[in-house]
């Protein structure tokens, strides 16, 4: 991908448990033109996380600040705690020719769909409610009660699956990490994108 080619932005949604994070990582560990947005947020750092790098870490007042100053495509409170994806940022990888992927949840993806329609979409489910709960208990880091809510908080997220461009299955991972990577090439291809990548052979083709 040429500098001069503008990158393409996906919102990669799933409930948790869905494998959302790991098919993020295995993509970006196979293709170095593609990034996933660092969001804001005003939560604590858990152990093992950089600023920068898993999150940008602010205070509120700072992040209530770039509200103001309309610095976000997307935000949301979530409980106690608020995230946001910051516009300068995001345009500024993709008129890099970068492509970017937002890891963020159905009413985000309204949000970034309102003031950029070319996005893509796509939605992870798991393959059952049962392998679901058995992906959850399997972390071994939740309660029960925990997980229920979980559970019930799929359930929710689900079904806002047909908002969505793309609907992916994770069952088999390397499965869907190869229809997720089908969906990037489709997009690199689309007409207007050739047009200005291949804009010299097409000029010369027509001659």
């Amino acid at each position: 991908m040429t500098s001069a080619t503008r990158g393409n932005l996906f919102i990669l949604s799933a409930p948790s448990g869905a494998g959302k994070s790991s098919l993020i990582k295995a993509l970006l560990d196979k293709h170095q033109d593609i990034k996933v947005s660092v969001s804001h947020t005003t939560r604590n750092p858990r152990p093992g996380e950089e600023n920068g790098v898993h999150y940008h870490f602010v205070s509120v007042e700072e992040f209530k600040q770039l509200i103001d100053k309309g610095d976000f495509f997307e935000w949301a409170q979530v409980f106690e705690n608020y995230y946001g994806t910051s516009k300068q940022a995001i345009e500024t990888q993709l008129n890099a020719g970068i492509d970017v992927f937002l890891d963020i949840d159905w009413q985000g993806a309204r949000q970034v769909r309102e003031l950029m329609p070319e996005v893509k979409t796509i939605f992870i489910l798991p393959p059952s409610t049962a392998e679901l709960e058995k992906r959850l208990n399997g972390r071994g880091q939740d309660s029960q009660e925990v997980i229920a809510g979980r559970m019930a908080e799929a359930k929710s997220e689900s079904s806002h699956y047909n908002e969505f461009d793309y609907l992916l299955v994770n069952d088999d991972f390397d499965t869907a990490l190869a229809e997720l990577e089908h969906i990037v090439i489709a997009a690199r291809l689309e007409l207007k994108a050739q047009q200005q990548r291949q804009q010299g052979l097409i000029e010369d083709l027509l001659k």
